[in-house]
């Protein structure tokens, strides 16, 4: 990962924890605060994997062990 599809997976992760927001918005709308917390879980349980991973690897890079800019 290059540091453009860091900012990238950043973008990504920031997106689906805004678009969960949304959903849940609009779900109690339409179907009620209990279904629309269960439709928004997918949306913010991958925001929040994607950020908890670039945070594990941005601080592997700050330390040293594993770089940004490798082309794994």
């Amino acid at each position: 990962m290059d540091r453009d599809g860091f900012v990238k997976t950043a973008i990504l992760a920031f997106g689906l924890v805004i678009a969960s927001f949304f959903v849940r918005g609009f779900g109690q709308l339409l179907v009620g605060p209990d279904v629309a917390d269960i439709a928004r879980t997918p949306f913010l349980l991958g925001g929040f994997c994607l950020v908890v991973y670039l945070f594990v690897r941005a601080t592997l890079d700050w330390i040293g062990l594993w770089s940004i800019d490798d082309p794994q």
